[in-house]
């Protein structure tokens, strides 16, 4: 075994099991913080961002919305600071979220928190290929408006380019120079759609900002748009990442960390606020179908949000392929034969049957809902305070430990609430429209 296999063998011991976990086919320790930070800061402002105005700020109205977003913000941040310092727990590198789990609860969670991850990153992905369908599709409204392409033609197309991009791209690192495409597409949507906006916004001054529907409604949106809020901020896959930072691990990614929660959330702010000031309680919850403008420039911001869902969906996906790769025991080349049919056969499957699904149940906000409820809440919150909790419990005062216990108990009963609203949410949504619906 070289030092590079030798390196990347992890082996995972508890006094109760003994846990191996396979070889990794992909890279660790090999990005400086500065690249992990933009990976961070990619899914941060992902195309996303295109629909907080109508997903959060719409629901929650200027004062639950700025205070939420400026809540989740601070609470996120440190929810991933617990994660993040728990890296080297137990003098060992924990690469993926269920490696860590395992290690500090046994191989019941391992088994647990792998589900968790996977349903939270599949359900990201599929809002991600609903993400770039709406923007090919917006695209093609601009220019030939005879309804002749639906949804879910758009979709299937987005899909197909997400799989061509995921055979290509073989590991996370290998991203490279793509994050670099990554932030000028983001960079562009989002300049658009502010500058667009705010020209509306001057020139249409009378806006409705009330919360509408009625109040049982209402109570069930505002429980839906707080799980958007954890939803913005959070990958549920920051061990894998973290895998990837070159040593110190921990104190790299803490400087990932404070960059992505500072600077990196700046431009997420401002389209959110400036997209609701524009169109108040109307705004879409695809900002760029409600801005007015020069159609080449409209055309622009969408096909860029639409390349960039297609990067920001491989980054979350990442996780997935690496467990096939390693499975499967891919090595050599990434180029090499074998190789390219296996990422072929075995992406190109995965991202088939996020496509169909997606196709089946377009509806972006109650996708970001339901996700943000069953699976970001119990990864980043519950899950990240109980672990910190177990891990260093001989170090903790008793008011530390209550502090744990707290934050366990609150997002416990939120993802809760939230899973109860998003299902509702989505069922009405499924009454309203049919399946494979052009929404």
């Amino acid at each position: 075994m070289d030092t590079s296999e030798a390196r990347n063998r992890k082996v995972v011991a508890v006094e109760k099991f003994e846990l191996e976990v396979p070889e990794t086919a992909h890279q660790i320790s090999s990005d400086s913080w500065f690249q992990i930070a933009f990976v961070l800061t990619t899914g941060i402002n992902s195309a996303y961002v295109l629909g907080y105005s109508g997903t959060v700020m719409v629901p929650l109205g200027w004062i639950g919305g700025v205070v939420g977003l400026i809540l989740a913000t601070a609470i996120s941040l440190y929810a991933n600071t617990l994660i993040a310092k728990l890296h080297e727990f137990g003098g060992k590198r924990h690469i993926r979220y269920r490696d860590l789990a395992g290690f500090i609860y046994g191989k019941k969670m391992y088994r647990v928190t792998w589900g968790l991850q996977y349903v939270n990153l599949f359900m990201i992905n599929c809002g991600f290929i609903i993400l770039a369908g709406s923007a090919l599709k917006a695209v093609y409204v601009l220019f030939r408006d005879d309804s002749l392409m639906k949804l879910p033609h758009f979709i299937a197309i987005a899909g197909v380019v997400c799989a061509i991009f995921a055979i290509g791209i073989p590991h996370l690192s290998a991203l490279g120079i793509w994050l670099g495409v990554s932030t000028i597409l983001s960079i562009i949507y989002i300049v658009v759609a502010i500058v667009l906006s705010a020209k509306d916004g001057v020139n249409k001054p009378e806006r409705d900002y009330n919360i509408q529907g009625s109040s049982i409604n209402k109570l069930f949106t505002i429980t839906g748009a707080a799980a958007n809020l954890v939803f913005a901020f959070n990958t549920g896959m920051l061990p894998e990442i973290q895998a990837t930072v070159k040593q110190p691990v921990v104190r790299n990614m803490m400087k990932a960390l404070y960059f992505q929660f500072t600077v990196g959330v700046l431009p997420m702010y401002a389209v959110t606020f400036i997209g609701y000031w524009a169109y108040g309680s109307s705004t879409s919850t695809y900002l760029l179908n409600s801005v007015s403008g020069p159609l080449w420039v409209k055309a622009l911001a969408n096909i860029s949000a639409f390349l960039q869902s297609v990067i920001s969906l491989h980054i979350f996906a990442s996780p997935t392929y690496e467990y096939m790769d390693t499975k499967y025991g891919v090595k050599g080349s990434p180029l090499a034969l074998k190789n390219l049919l296996f990422r072929t056969v075995a992406r190109g499957s995965y991202i088939a049957v996020s496509t169909l699904l997606s196709a089946l149940l377009p509806f972006l906000g109650d996708f970001m809902s339901l996700t943000g409820a069953i699976s970001t809440f119990p990864l980043t919150f519950i899950l990240a305070n109980h672990m910190y909790l177990v891990a260093m419990n001989d170090k903790l005062s008793l008011v530390q430990k209550l502090w744990h216990w707290l934050n366990v108990c609150v997002f416990g009963l939120m993802s809760l609430a939230a899973a109860i609203a998003a299902v509702r949410l989505i069922s009405v949504d499924s009454k309203n429209f049919h399946v494979f619906a052009d929404v």
